[in-house]
Order: structure tokens, then C-alpha cells, then sequence
């Protein structure tokens, strides 16, 4: 069942325009942790021993929708579960980079070179709770000179060919808009994680979000889809949230991960520390919720496999 049964059908996508972006809380920090070329030692460079890596997008052109703690969190619990990691920061506010406690503003070298410049991306990966390829101020630039370059859909696509052998999942932190370094993340990726704060307005924006997808599908990349939809900033003692989750239900169905990530204060704390919830505050329900999501996401990828 559609979205526009109930929600009024958009036109196609305008032009992209840079919104304010999400609300993550991070704190500036000018240490940078060690920069390495190759993920690890140990990784051997064998493509049939290492299957490529299954490479999510996280998007939603909202603003504040947690897709910065979801990238994270995730990746964390997925690394814990014993997966290969790599986060992506495309987001030129850089609040990935920062929730990992490196400062945005004096990194040399970031996705800005990759995209633009053909940099290597194992120049500017970082290993902290996971590796992080991260983003700078520059990456502000990278729609504007990236629209005047040829193939300049594909970037991010042919920068991953590098890296894929050598982790398990790729993990894509988008900006809150429909421009230039979204579409390349779609084009980058087997599917496409929507986290969805649980109000009405933000289920509104999933509309637009499917039309984009849709022409990515037609005219770039026919494979990818939305994977699951995670409902996030879920408080259970409101109508209005409960609503939404039935809301979601009925329109997306098995799309709709079980897991919800309740509003919780530990979720902006962490980042001030440069810090996932699961490291800040391991045992608690906040980074719990992020391990049964990855359950999911695994679960969900070993029914893949067997279909």
C-alpha cells in the first residue's frame, strides 16, 4: 500500500536547497585520531574471501530525525555483532565527524577531496569506535563544483571501489536535502535506511523522498530501494506518536523495523563526550535499542542471502 493513501502525492523534487540541519549536539574538538590507509592489517585484499560490502544510505530530508545517531549507533552495534564497519560523513555540518570528537574545521583533508578532487577515501578514514571517513567545512563547496563535473552522480560510487572488499557494511550519513551528495549516496547504495521522527509532518516527507528514489531507480541506480524505516524520538505516552507508528505500519508494512528509539537525553550527551551511546552509556536502554536494530538489519540481511 502506497504513502498516498493518505498522504497528498508531491510533485517531483524541486531543486536541491541546503536546509538548516539536523540538532545533534557535538562538541568542537581539535584532536584527530590516527589516519590510516588501509582499514586493518589483518584485512586481506581477496574479493572472494571478502564479499563487498553492503552500503546503506540514511536519509530523510527533514532535518533532526536522529539520522546522525543512527549512523553511528548502528554501526557500533554492528561492529560489536563482529562486522567490518565504515561510517561515511557527506553532511557538510560534519556533526558525524564531530560525534566521533574531531573538529569539522581543521581536518585538511575530507569527503570534499574524494568527490571532488578523485582523493583516495583511505586518506581520509580515521579509526575511532569505527572507521569514519569525515567530512569538513568544504564539503559545503561539493554540490557547486561537483554540478560541473561529468558523472558527477556516480563520485561517491567509484570512490567506494577502493574500500568495499575490505568491510562488511558502509554506512552513509546524507544531508538533510534531496541535492547533489544524496543522490550520490542513493546511487552509492544497495538500500536506503529512513529514520522518521514519529509526528505527521515528518511521515509527510517520505513522499518526496519515494519520488527521488523513484528516479534514481530509472535513471542511475535500478537496485536500490528503502530497506526499513526506523521510527525514532518515539514517546509511547503520546496519541500523536502512536498514531504515527500506525501510520507507518499501514503504509510500509515488513518496511517498518520493530525496533523503536525512544526520546532520551543520552542520545545528545553522547556526542559532547565524541562518544556513540554504547560506549557513553553501554548498559543502559539507549544503546540497547541500537543492538536490536542491528539484530534487524542482520536478520534481515541473512534473509536476503537465503531468498
Amino acid at each position: 500500500m502506497g504513502l498516498s493513501r493518505i498522504l497528498p502525492r508531491s510533485q517531483p523534487p524541486p531543486e536541491p536547497v541546503e536546509p538548516a540541519g539536523e540538532t545533534d549536539t557535538a562538541v568542537e574538538s581539535t584532536a584527530v585520531p590516527r589516519l590510516h590507509a588501509v582499514p586493518s592489517a589483518e584485512l586481506t585484499d581477496d574479493p572472494e574471501e571478502h564479499p563487498l560490502a553492503r552500503v546503506i544510505a540514511f536519509a530523510n530530508q527533514k532535518g533532526g530525525v536522529a539520522k546522525t545517531t543512527t549512523t553511528l549507533n548502528l554501526g557500533v552495534a554492528l561492529k560489536e555483532a563482529g562486522k567490518r564497519v565504515l561510517i561515511i560523513d557527506l553532511d557538510p555540518q560534519g556533526n558525524l565527524t564531530m560525534s566521533q570528537g574531531m573538529n569539522p574545521d581543521v581536518i585538511e583533508r575530507s569527503m570534499f577531496d574524494v568527490l571532488v578532487h578523485r582523493v583516495p577515501i583511505s586518506d581520509v578514514i580515521h579509526t575511532v569506535e569505527v572507521d569514519i571517513a569525515v567530512a569538513s567545512i568544504d564539503l559545503a563547496g561539493a554540490e557547486l563544483a561537483l554540478s560541473a563535473l561529468i558523472g558527477r552522480e556516480r563520485a561517491l560510487e567509484k570512490a567506494l571501489v577502493e574500500v568495499r572488499d575490505k568491510y562488511d557494511y558502509v554506512l552513509l550519513d546524507t544531508p538533510p536535502s534531496l541535492g547533489l551528495l544524496t543522490i550520490n549516496a542513493f546511487v552509492a547504495a544497495d538500500g536506503v535506511i529512513v529514520p522518521v521522527q514519529c509526528e505527521y509532518l515528518s511521515l509527510r516527507g517520505l513522499v518526496q523522498l519515494e519520488n527521488t528514489l523513484a528516479m534514481v531507480r530509472e535513471n542511475l541506480n535500478p537496485a536500490v530501494r528503502v530497506q526499513g524505516i526506523v521510527p525514532t524520538m518515539y514517546d509511547g505516552r503520546t496519541l500523536h506518536a502512536r498514531e504515527a507508528i500506525e501510520i507507518l505500519q499501514e503504509n510500509f508494512g515488513d518496511l517498518l523495523f520493530e525496533t523503536r528509539i525512544r526520546k532520551t537525553v543520552r542520545y545528545a550527551e553522547a556526542p559532547v563526550k565524541g562518544s556513540s551511546v554504547l560506549r557513553y552509556d553501554p548498559t543502559g536502554p539507549a544503546a540497547q535499542a541500537y543492538r536490536d536494530l542491528a539484530k534487524e538489519v542482520l536478520d534481515g540481511a541473512q534473509a536476503r542471502e537465503h531468498a
